[in-house]
């Protein structure tokens, strides 16, 4: 299940932070980065043609887990007049009796979105009326720039039916580390430990070492990145919408997700030119999802020099079109 010491200081920590109470022996799973965790959470939770919900754009290993665990798919569409916040009347109408869990993913990959505890609440809603699991990926959480994190799970009534997956890899920039976690109930939890343990058997002992030492003596450099992010966001959207690609301005993680609209190219074509005529790479919008074509993902976790350098080639580019 991972060391005992740190179990139990994100215990603490989602306890001091969220006011959730896990208990640290039977209510949490360290995982091999939260990918290894969302693995484990469909595996668990589906049987073999039952379905889950995705709302798109969205990471690129979603699908394909929920297809590997034997389960069907049902993705939904988000849209930028919702700034890709997943809408009740968007889950709503795609739920059957087939469904067996919600993925939601805030703030999120690829856009930046987040999801206001108002949004979480109209989603419960259709949760507790179609006994739903909820899966949900925070890895993202402590880069929440205008307000504070939301987890499904501070919902009254949802901490049961919720596995919260974070970890370290962004919030203490420690991706290639591979450390993860699972929070949940202890049915849930147990059934992800018995899959992990014959597969993983467990994360990397040197790996657990250092991300109890990053949580026990990293907060103020946590908290200095977080910092300095808000302001590579600030320039490099501002920067986006003055060169003339129009961007939302994303309140989490580290992406801007600007349109192309109007430029007449496919997220793809525009991507490979960029990056062949002007070194610029960014990743096209559609690998997230079809509601991703006309956009694409550009990550701002890089220099604020660099994101300068990038926004002029960009405006070269735009203007050679």
């Amino acid at each position: 299940k991972g060391m005992p010491d740190l179990r139990e200081a994100i215990c603490q920590e989602t306890k001091r932070d969220m006011g959730l109470e896990y208990d640290p022996s039977e209510e949490i799973l360290i995982t091999t980065g939260v990918s290894e965790g969302v693995d484990l959470a469909f595996r668990a939770t589906l049987n073999p043609g039952e379905e889950a919900v995705v709302p798109e754009p969205c990471y690129v290993a979603y699908i394909p887990d929920i297809i590997l665990a034997g389960g069907v798919p049902r993705t939904v569409p988000t849209h930028l007049e919702n700034e890709f916040r997943v809408q009740r009347e968007d889950i709503a109408p795609v739920v059957t009796g087939k469904t067996r869990s919600l993925l939601l993913s805030y703030p999120n990959n690829p856009t930046g979105a987040i999801m206001t505890r108002s949004d979480l609440e109209d989603l419960a809603d259709v949760v507790m009326e179609n006994d739903l699991i909820v899966i949900s990926d925070e890895v993202y959480g402590e880069l929440s720039y205008n307000r504070d994190h939301t987890s499904f799970a501070q919902l009254e009534g949802m901490k049961e039916r919720t596995i919260i997956l974070s970890g370290l890899s962004k919030s203490h920039a420690m991706t290639g580390w591979r450390i993860g976690y699972a929070l949940g109930d202890p049915a849930l939890i147990g059934a992800m430990t018995k899959i992990h343990q014959y597969t993983m058997l467990c994360a990397p002992t040197m790996a657990q070492v250092a991300a109890l030492e990053a949580m026990e003596a990293g907060k103020e450099e946590m908290l200095q990145m977080r910092h300095e992010y808000n302001l590579r966001r600030r320039l490099f959207v501002s920067g986006l919408n003055r060169i003339g690609m129009d961007c939302f301005e994303p309140k989490g993680a580290f992406y801007a997700f600007p349109s192309i609209e109007g430029f007449g190219l496919s997220s793809e074509e525009f991507a490979e030119r960029l990056l062949h005529e002007q070194k610029v790479a960014v990743v096209p919008g559609n690998v997230f999802g079809e509601s991703g074509e006309g956009f694409l993902r550009c990550s701002y976790a890089t220099s604020r020099e660099e994101l300068i350098e990038a926004l002029d080639r960009m405006e070269t580019f735009i203007k050679s079109l």
